[in-house]
């Protein structure tokens, strides 16, 4: 246990506090912007952030993994704030951290192996275009210095590790915030900063219960909103978690992952913060600037809610420019390049199901749409390609009269119609032997489809007799099957 709290928490201490410092500049702007995006005071998203960011580092199941206000939640709260005002959304996202924990208690993390490659990577270049399009509105209507320090901040980023001693030591971002924002300070340039963003929070957070009466009124209101920040929150959680594994070469505990997200969310709603999830944006900067262990995280929070609080006047004097060109590197590195490179290579239904993901994301700003999406058109092309993968061949017997077919593959509702048109029914034989021992039945529609086979053959006068079926099969078969009872016919043909 000691080997496991020093590999999770001391074994990369600097490079955790130095990427944590760099994952806090980079919420600050973000979570303003998600609250103002939901309509409620800058403070709701800077504390979620803050609450969500220190708790998951406990209670999580990804360490280095970064969960914070997020976009995605937010847009998603615009309706109830709107309608019933911020009491009603912090009973939400209490609600939301409740609904969280039974699905880590009911072992839903588990349900990402359902998630096939190609989901994950349209998943992710999503992000990175969405990502990327976010900056762009600091981006229109400015003058010349402010694309002048976005490139200078780039050049900063993609240089900075390449001089000798000191480039690997120091993150870049974090050089790359302070280097422009000492030079837009120095010049006293007039271009759009942090604190243009929205006040900040000048008290640390305290516990606050939401003032809505506890009633099933209430709950009729706040269920459906906060179901669809849990659905959202935890799916944006596993798919970052996923990210995050590959990137690190180490596992993570989703079903811990998902009850850490439910007691983070908890905390966040009585400390007067919204719903959050993890956010693979501050994921990938906290990864790149070198965080690993759950420290990253703790710090992160910790750190945000330090500056904001007492180091107020000098963040809001960091220019947007900064952390738009880290958010821009962020996108770059992102964005799965190989995917494009692998259009040629990979099978169609393949890239289908990536660029399917992609347009559905980018069109909604909604990750579980796209997710979704992805999901259902992997399942099509895999229950297609593994319904071709059935061979039925037959042999008369030497002696005439009788003839056996021999089933190899699955059949299942894909391959149901395929099963019963290998079969001739108009052939003028005594005895059919249908060999199972190479098949598998897996649902009603194939096991009606062998209701069909051998009934068609008794309405022939001919005997049928089935060998080799599996156990499994064969239970399947004997439950949902009327081959077998008397009145096989009728209820085959719904009389």
């Amino acid at each position: 246990m000691i080997q496991t709290i020093k590999n999770e928490w001391f074994s990369n201490i600097r490079g955790d506090l130095l990427a944590g410092i760099v994952v806090a500049l980079a919420l600050i702007p973000e979570a303003i912007a998600f609250s103002i995006i939901a309509g409620v005071d800058p403070r709701v998203g800077l504390y979620a952030s803050f609450s969500v960011a220190v708790v998951i580092a406990f209670v999580g199941g990804r360490p280095g993994m970064i969960s914070a206000a997020t976009g995605a939640m937010a847009l998603l709260m615009v309706t109830l704030v709107r309608d019933h005002g911020l009491q009603y959304l912090l009973a939400a996202t209490l609600l939301t951290g409740v609904l969280q924990i039974i699905a880590g208690y009911l072992k839903l993390g588990s349900l990402m192996r359902f998630v096939s490659r190609s989901v994950v990577t349209g998943f992710v270049n999503a992000l990175a275009i969405l990502i990327f399009m976010a900056q762009l509105p600091e981006l229109t209507n400015v003058t010349w210095h402010v694309y002048a320090m976005t490139a200078a901040g780039l050049g900063i980023i993609y240089l900075f590790p390449y001089v000798p001693k000191i480039g690997k030591l120091l993150p870049s971002p974090l050089v790359c915030i302070i280097v422009l924002t000492l030079i837009s300070i120095f010049l006293g340039m007039d271009i759009r900063t942090v604190g243009d963003m929205g006040d900040l929070p000048s008290t640390l957070p305290f516990f606050l219960w939401p003032d809505v009466p506890l009633n099933l009124e209430t709950l009729a209101i706040i269920f459906p909103y906060s179901a669809a920040l849990a659905v959202v929150g935890l799916l944006e959680s596993m798919m970052t978690a996923t990210i995050i594994d590959d990137l690190t070469d180490t596992p993570s505990n989703k079903n811990r992952e998902c009850k850490g997200q439910g007691v983070a969310n908890i905390v966040s709603g009585c400390l007067g913060g919204m719903a959050a999830c993890a956010m693979i944006g501050q994921s990938i900067i906290n990864i790149k600037s070198g965080g690993r262990t759950r420290m990253s995280s703790l710090a992160a929070g910790v750190f945000l809610l330090l500056m904001v609080v007492f180091l107020g006047e000098w963040l809001a004097q960091i220019p947007m420019a900064a952390l738009v060109a880290v958010m821009i590197m962020v996108a770059i590195g992102t964005f799965s390049w190989d995917s494009l490179r692998n259009l040629k290579k990979h099978p169609l239904s393949t890239n289908i199901v990536m660029v399917a993901t992609v347009v559905v994301v980018v069109a909604t700003h909604n990750l579980a749409y796209g997710v979704l999406v992805g999901v259902l058109l992997a399942a099509m092309f895999f229950a297609n390609k593994i319904g071709h993968y059935m061979d039925i061949s037959s042999k008369a017997s030497s002696e005439g009269g009788a003839r056996t077919y021999t089933v190899i593959g699955q059949v299942f509702f894909s391959s149901a119609d395929k099963f019963i048109a290998a079969f001739d029914f108009k052939e003028a034989i005594d005895k059919v032997t249908i060999d199972l021992c190479r098949a598998h039945f897996w649902d009603i529609t194939a096991v009606a489809a062998l209701d069909r086979v051998v009934l068609k053959f008794r309405r022939e006068g001919t005997e049928v007799e089935l060998i080799g079926l599996n156990e499994a099969s064969a239970t399947i078969v004997d439950r949902f099957g009327v081959h077998d009872k008397p009145d096989a016919i009728d209820q085959l043909m719904g009389h």
